[in-house]
């Protein structure tokens, strides 16, 4: 069995639905929920179901697809949802999802009741390499990204590529950005062998390596108190720019494709303030360039982007924190800058 130990939990990932099988025959649980959205509900509930056939039965409570729905409304109601159902204590959720089903679920099972179990099926490369791993949970207010949450730990994850089948190229690729975020901050070896790829020709063995990265950063900072900080990298910048993209555009950015832009911009800021050689802030760029399009803004927009960066929740005595690369495979905590700094990366992003 291929699988990972992480704080309190495993990760699976070789017949995993059938390890959700045995780990439900373990757990007596006096009920089973299943949380998906309207995509999940029709690509990927139906795999599940085949898998748990008649031995268990479940409700389904489903949300609305899309980041635009991941916030208290929502989440209330799910609390409501679990209540009709008659959810107690012993009751389990099962997050099938991305990560707006992974991130909104475990934070309602963490709160509801004042916690019940939950375990993750993540559905897309980017909820398997970054949201259900690490016990972040968390919904966004105002157009704050996950500004309200808890620390969390699911009791389990199941990761199965079988889930990736469902996903178009456009999904494909914002998860892919946040595996080239584990090779930027942590790893040259992994950054080296993504940049020769495409995400559909990732291999399970190049997922696991990427999941084993964060899991061991995870492992050593549980409550992003020092060296977890280094998974923020391309964060600030690219969660303000998500954010704003989700309130003004008709077709947003993806969370990866907003974030890509944020590496190229932290990118920028390493070089300036930590010794990052310009060679390799060019070869990020660049990389980056060619893989997502180019997002169109102008400087008009800065001061919006700035608002939302000043209540990020990782900010600390008012100033903006930021996570920064000294060399490719290699990142530093808490670095500060300038508005003016922050201005003149958004400028590198928009003539680079």
């Amino acid at each position: 069995m291929k699988a990972l130990k992480s704080l309190s939990y495993t990760i699976f990932f070789e017949n995993c639905l059938n390890e959700l099988v045995h780990f439900l025959s373990e757990n007596a649980y006096s009920k089973v929920l299943v949380l998906v959205d309207s995509n999940t509900e029709k690509y990927c509930l139906p795999i599940l179901q085949e898998h748990l056939g008649a031995a268990f039965q479940f409700d389904v409570i489903e949300v609305d697809a899309g980041e635009e729905n991941k916030n208290i409304d929502f989440c209330i109601g799910i609390w409501k949802m679990m209540i009709d159902f008659g959810a107690d204590r012993n009751t389990l959720l099962i997050n099938l999802g991305g990560g707006v089903v992974t991130d909104m679920g475990s934070f309602a099972a963490s709160t509801f009741k004042r916690g019940i179990d939950f375990v993750q099926i993540p559905t897309t490369l980017l909820s398997q390499v970054d949201a259900s791993v690490g016990g972040k949970t968390g919904i966004d207010m105002d157009h704050v990204k996950n500004i309200i949450g808890t620390f969390s730990q699911p009791k389990a994850v199941f990761i199965d590529p079988v889930f990736l089948k469902t996903l178009d190229e456009r999904q494909l690729y914002s998860g892919f950005a946040e595996m080239i975020k584990h090779g930027l901050i942590y790893d040259r070896g992994l950054f080296n062998q993504l940049k020769d790829l495409k995400p559909y020709e990732i291999t399970s063995e190049i997922i696991y390596q990427s999941i084993q990265i964060k899991n061991e950063v995870v492992m050593a900072d549980p409550f992003e108190k020092g060296i977890r900080k280094i998974l923020n990298f391309g964060h600030t910048i690219g969660h303000a720019l998500e954010s704003y993209s989700l309130e003004n555009d008709k077709n947003p950015l993806l969370h990866g494709e907003a974030i890509a832009i944020g590496f190229i911009c932290e990118a920028y800021l390493s070089f300036k303030q930590n010794s990052l050689p310009q060679n390799e802030l060019l070869e990020i760029s660049s990389l980056l360039n060619l893989m997502y399009p180019k997002y169109s803004f102008n400087e008009k927009c800065f001061p919006d982007l700035l608002s939302i960066m000043k209540n990020d929740k990782k900010n600390s005595l008012n100033r903006i924190n930021f996570s920064l690369l000294s060399s490719i495979g290699h990142c530093e905590i808490d670095k500060f800058c300038t508005d003016d700094e922050i201005f003149e990366s958004l400028n590198y992003y928009l003539n680079s």
